[in-house]
């Protein structure tokens, strides 16, 4: 049963602990993080983004598929299926194939538009129970083409799309998405610290979140960050974890070529990978 990202989220911000959202590529992508959350008692969030949906089939059957996941597998904590990086048509889309949560970007629109669409959406996600996720000032990197240079938001522009009442709201802070190239300046603190007070109690997303050094996660979080989103670093361990298989000959040796066992430590890989994430972001047993 699919919830809404809103409960767990509130209560992460006020536990000063943050949510993972890991975003999902295929069925092991998605067995991996459920059964990771499981058995941590942790909440957790399942991204997708619009390339990542059409490469699954699409919407419908990417529902189907975690619905199917969630009650074959006894599945009991908390899941919310997110959009990511959504646009205006793959956000609707999403609302009407089934999705528990929804993110708006509109951060590359001037505020204006971005508002007005934003305000369109919070009322079709509110109708039917759904979080909605905005987006101000661009994320740095790549994201399914979109190139962003790593805007820092204005604080004002924060609160003024924080006040149409959407659930939590992605804010750039010198974060980007990928890797991160080694003349990274960091995160803006001080800029995360005025847009935390510019918008009260909502949940702050950090995207980008692979490489971020620790100790600037658990800052970002006692600023007010409660959603953390990961992806590149789980494809990076199931890369590495598939490339040492084949590399190994394991697939040339008895029925080593089924995908079963081909992928097999790859799919171990990203558990271990989620699982240091949660502990990371302190959503162990928070369920």
């Amino acid at each position: 049963m699919l919830v809404s990202a809103k409960e767990m989220l509130n209560k992460a911000r006020e536990g000063k602990y943050a949510v993972g959202q890991f975003n999902i590529n295929n069925l092991e992508w998605t067995k991996a993080i459920l059964l990771t959350a499981q058995e941590n008692n942790s909440p957790v969030i399942l991204g997708v983004s619009e390339g990542a949906g059409k490469y699954m089939g699409g919407y419908h059957a990417i529902v189907g598929m975690v619905n199917g996941l969630i009650e074959d597998l006894g599945i009991t904590v908390p899941v919310a299926l997110h959009l990511d990086h959504g646009s205006y048509e793959g956000a609707k889309k999403c609302i009407e194939a089934g999705f528990s949560s929804i993110m708006f970007d509109g951060s590359h629109y001037p505020i204006a538009e971005n508002i007005e669409k934003t305000t369109e959406l919070v009322k079709e996600a509110a109708a039917k129970g759904l979080s909605l996720e905005a987006e101000v000032g661009s994320i740095g990197g790549e994201e399914d083409g979109v190139v962003g240079a790593g805007e820092v938001a204005d604080p004002k522009e924060c609160k003024q799309i924080a006040d149409l009442n959407v659930t939590m709201l992605a804010a750039g802070i010198g974060n980007i998405h990928g890797k991160y190239p080694e003349n990274w300046a960091g995160l803006d603190f001080e800029a995360l610290a005025k847009i935390n007070e510019a918008v009260g109690n909502m949940p702050l997303v950090l995207h980008g979140g692979t490489g971020i050094p620790d100790d600037m996660i658990a800052k970002a979080i006692s600023l007010g960050v409660a959603k953390i989103n990961v992806n590149t670093e789980c494809q990076l361990v199931f890369a590495e974890a598939t490339r040492k298989y084949i590399e190994a000959g394991k697939d040339l040796e008895g029925k080593g070529f089924d995908p079963r066992k081909l992928l097999a430590p790859g799919f171990e890989d990203i558990k271990a990978k989620v699982k240091e994430k949660m502990e990371l972001f302190g959503s162990v047993n928070r369920a």
